[in-house]
């Protein structure tokens, strides 16, 4: 098998910035392209990624394999630099699991930066986030031992760049809690992409989406935190 992945600027620019290291995940390879998932110990989050192989300048792929290891070459024109890193293989006893496509009761989209902002605002008072979408806009709160915060968010189509804009499909209104230090760690992938989305939906993991370009996305699964949960 020979596979070459050129992953772009603003991926290398995010693994490199966020000093990703490697972890216990499998990569599945197939000639439509890449994909990964990994559970967290906790069980509580989930993250999926796809690149597809036509957003590839170079890719092939003789036959599907599922592989614990992976070369990544950094190539850097502007500044003649190459870096390459090898991941020991490993033998992962793991399945890959299915994810069901489900429609969800509202989905909000809107700028990468922005919510990375609520979620930073939020976690310096609090250790969740409140999410409730209704038609008149999505509400992010939080409460700590110091104060509260309320962040509301209102359509907003009316802007010049289609990547400002704040977009909300709701079907039935949602309020969901969910821990912070989590979203937190979702953000890490605002560099690769303008838009997020966040599809959520009663007693079903949050969905938060970063599309990567035309190739592909990542995706961020979370389970809601449980009243019980939150007393204790």
């Amino acid at each position: 098998m020979d596979t070459v992945y050129d992953l772009g600027e603003k991926m290398i620019e995010a693994l490199g910035k966020e000093k990703v290291q490697s972890g216990d995940v499998n990569f599945d390879c197939s000639a439509t392209g890449f994909s990964l998932q990994a559970m967290g110990s906790s069980q509580v989050a989930l993250v999926a990624l796809l690149l597809i192989s036509e957003g590839f300048e170079h890719y092939r792929c003789d036959r599907n394999l599922s592989m614990g290891t992976v070369t990544f070459m950094f190539e850097n024109p502007k500044q003649d630099k190459i870096a390459v890193f090898e991941l020991k293989l490993i033998d992962i006893d793991g399945e890959h699991l299915g994810i069901p496509d489900v429609e969800y009761q509202a989905i909000v989209r809107m700028p990468s930066s922005e919510f990375a902002r609520v979620c930073k605002d939020l976690a310096s008072l609090g250790d969740t986030v409140v999410i409730s979408v209704t038609k008149e806009g999505v509400k992010f709160s939080t409460a700590g031992d110091i104060g509260t915060t309320n962040i509301v968010l209102r359509q907003n189509t009316s802007v010049d760049k289609p990547e400002e804009a704040t977009i909300i499909e709701i079907n039935n209104p949602v309020l969901l809690t969910f821990a912070l230090r989590y979203m937190n760690s979702f953000t890490k992938a605002t560099l690769l992409s303008n838009t997020m989305s966040i599809s959520l939906s009663l007693e079903l993991p949050v969905v938060v989406e970063y599309k990567i370009a035309e190739m592909g996305y990542i995706r961020f699964y979370l389970a809601p935190k449980i009243e019980d949960e939150m007393d204790g």
